[in-house]
């Protein structure tokens, strides 16, 4: 199979703690060039996962212009995800953005208009889509095991690890803080496993009650309470067009020790599941209640050490088939502008005190 020839945009934490060791893994990628603010970062990147030939850019403007690249990865903070996609994807480039899609549904619905005026791909990094668990999940569900699902919940919750790197804690560079960081994952596989993106209202709230303290415990060290400007917590109560509803929870830090992240329940009227303790799929059969659990670690075989492929890995190997084989994206930008323009609204009604309501 031929080498798919991809610039990068952004060389920080997610680069290198998610893509580029994904990207060398996977064998059919090529780096032509590399392009961070920070010429440094854009440098090392190219030392471990480049050739001699890589260029490195400071100005994501100038990578654009090289003829010999099909794909773009953009992974800069949130603010940027539009713009830089947008320049993308009309430079002729395709686009894996890493999530979520957009700082604001605007910027969301001008990447999507944009890759349909223009024909190019764009998918957007939610990962935990490709996990067991999620995949055996996404089966039953498709497969109708457990009927209408009507009740959901997406859960984002940690009790003490407030990321203190980067941007993260800069409301202008990314739109929020744990709603918009680990939040929309939670909602991503929610909505994906009910497959329903028409949201009918919202209401949110959204707290700022621990960023002030010190000694924190926190699992990252101790953040600089005077740039927490993002919120601690967030919570949504989402109600769907077709009746169903949905409570989002997200924190970094909350006084909990019911912390799960990434994670969905559904409750349908067949069987309901939830990712509590693995995958755990519960109904009533025989007129008495029993639960499933599918091994999910393990081929089979006896010898096999049980060690699956990580969803990073098969993130790129989906996006390498979309561009160079044709095959159908497993997250669409469709899907994805659903989450953030919920996600928005959660941040809109907690400040208006008011319920959001879609057309």
């Amino acid at each position: 199979m031929r080498k798919l020839k991809i610039g990068i945009v952004g060389c920080g934490g997610i680069a290198n703690g998610k893509h580029l060791p994904a990207i060398k893994k996977n064998g059919n990628f090529e780096i032509l060039a590399f392009c961070d603010l920070v010429k440094e970062r854009a440098e090392k990147a190219k030392e471990e996962y480049g050739t001699q030939d890589s260029k490195i850019f400071t100005d994501y403007t100038q990578l654009l212009k090289e003829e010999g690249i099909e794909a773009v990865y953009v992974l800069t903070p949130n603010k940027s995800h539009s713009f830089i996609s947008v320049a993308a994807m009309k430079a002729g480039k395709h686009v894996m953005c890493e999530k979520p899609m957009a700082k604001t549904y605007a910027d969301a619905k001008l990447m999507l208009d944009t890759a349909r005026e223009t024909g190019r791909i764009l998918t957007i990094g939610y990962q935990n889509r490709y996990r067991a668990d999620s995949t055996y999940l996404k089966r039953a569900c498709e497969n109708g095991d457990l009927g209408e699902i009507y009740y959901a919940k997406a859960h984002a919750l940690r009790r003490r690890a407030v990321p203190t790197w980067g941007v993260f804690l800069n409301e202008e560079e990314q739109g929020g803080g744990p709603l918009i960081d680990i939040g929309t994952h939670a909602l991503d596989l929610t909505l994906w496993m009910m497959d329903n993106y028409e949201p009918e209202s919202v209401m949110g709230s959204v707290y700022h009650k621990l960023g002030d303290q010190k000694e924190t415990g926190n699992a990252f060290g101790e953040w600089d309470p005077e740039k927490f400007t993002v919120e601690d917590s967030a919570f949504g109560f989402i109600k769907m067009k077709n009746g169903a509803t949905i409570h989002l929870e997200s924190s970094w830090a909350l006084n909990t020790l019911d912390a799960d992240e990434a994670k969905t329940s559904l409750c349908g009227v067949k069987a309901g599941a939830d990712m509590k303790d693995g995958l755990r799929i519960n109904r009533v059969q025989y007129n008495k209640q029993c639960v499933e659990k599918p091994a999910l670690d393990a081929d089979g075989v006896a010898f096999f050490d049980g060690e699956a492929e990580k969803d990073s890995d098969i993130e790129q190997t989906v996006f390498y088939e979309a561009v160079v084989c044709g095959k159908e994206l497993v997250v669409k930008p469709e899907q994805a502008i659903v989450v953030t323009r919920i996600l928005e609204a959660i941040y809109e009604s907690a400040k208006t005190g008011k319920a959001v309501y879609f057309d």
